[in-house]
């Protein structure tokens, strides 16, 4: 079966590599490239995260993952297997520094392997409904690339929970019906209410990473924690939106092999296909032009 993970993270961090080995993995490349041939992952998207990333523009740094030392643009060598969403700092963009900002992320986006946009909310004290993201909607819409925001649930406790709610991705749907929308973790712990943003809005899906970390047996873990899918695999049945539902792990927090065990389990078998792998490729068009013709729908 082949896959795509969607959303994943990666950078040089003490954290990161603590993360990993709790999962069963070591945070190299080399590494996270070994793991996923060794189960069918044909196509990772990193979202971009960090302190660190290219050169300021306008005060913004759009983020992009550290997956070779110092970030060059011009001589970007990042493997063929890895595309990613040039990530964004809300709380650094000012009115004036809008525009600014829009003109560097479209720099990122005119380059192959970039093939969206993430937005931290809960992390940054923006909502996804601020002013401030507008040009950068509006610029995903044109060159036909999602908007992924963090819903949910914040690690290590300093975000604010008020600006991650799914429910908050709503009106932002409605106004740039243009632009694809992507609930990071399915809200998670409000399932329901980003499973009926979903549903509501053609132009709006979720991923279902980061719901699990660590490294288990997916059989069992699933059997422990039965209630919680099956209240996941109830709104997902209710809304009926298969299509729109995207396979990611936020990597380095699980174990690769786990993590498609308990989701096998929680997604019908008859939507493997979709949801594992052609789903992402629709929604992230520019995943076409990456893989090897064979791999492509």
């Amino acid at each position: 079966m082949r896959i795509i993970d969607a959303h994943m993270h990666f950078a040089r961090r003490r954290n990161f590599d603590i993360d990993a080995q709790n999962a069963g993995h070591v945070n190299t490349a080399e590494h996270y490239l070994k793991a996923c041939r060794e189960n069918g992952v044909v196509m990772s998207i990193v979202m971009g995260n960090g302190d660190g990333g290219p050169a300021a523009y306008g005060g913004v740094v759009p983020q992009v993952p550290d997956l070779a030392g110092d970030f060059d643009l011009a001589h970007y060598n990042q493997p063929r297997e890895i595309a990613y969403c040039a990530g964004i700092q809300s709380e650094l963009i000012t009115p004036e520094k809008a525009e600014k900002t829009t003109l560097e992320v479209e720099r990122f986006l005119q380059t192959p392997q970039c093939v969206g946009i993430k937005i931290y909310t809960g992390y940054n004290r923006v909502y996804a409904d601020d002013p401030r993201h507008y040009p950068l909607y509006e610029l995903a819409a044109a060159y036909d690339v999602p908007v992924v925001f963090h819903t949910g649930d914040t690690a290590g406790g300093h975000g604010e929970l008020k600006y991650a709610h799914p429910l908050t991705i709503d009106p932002v749907a409605v106004k740039f019906p243009r632009t694809t929308f992507i609930i990071a973790h399915c809200g998670n712990p409000w399932i329901l209410d980003a499973a009926e943003v979903m549903a509501k809005n053609k132009n709006v899906c979720v991923d279902l990473s980061g719901l699990l970390e660590g490294n288990f047996d997916g059989a069992i873990f699933y059997e422990k924690h039965r209630d919680y899918f099956r209240y996941l695999r109830m709104w997902l049945d209710y809304t009926d939106r298969y299509e729109k539902v995207l396979y990611g792990t936020d990597w380095p927090l699980i174990n690769l092999r786990s993590y498609i065990d308990v989701m096998k389990l929680v997604i019908p078998e008859a939507q493997h296909e979709a949801f594992f792998y052609k789903n992402a490729l629709r929604v992230y068009r520019k995943l076409q032009a990456l893989l090897p013709k064979e791999e492509t729908l």
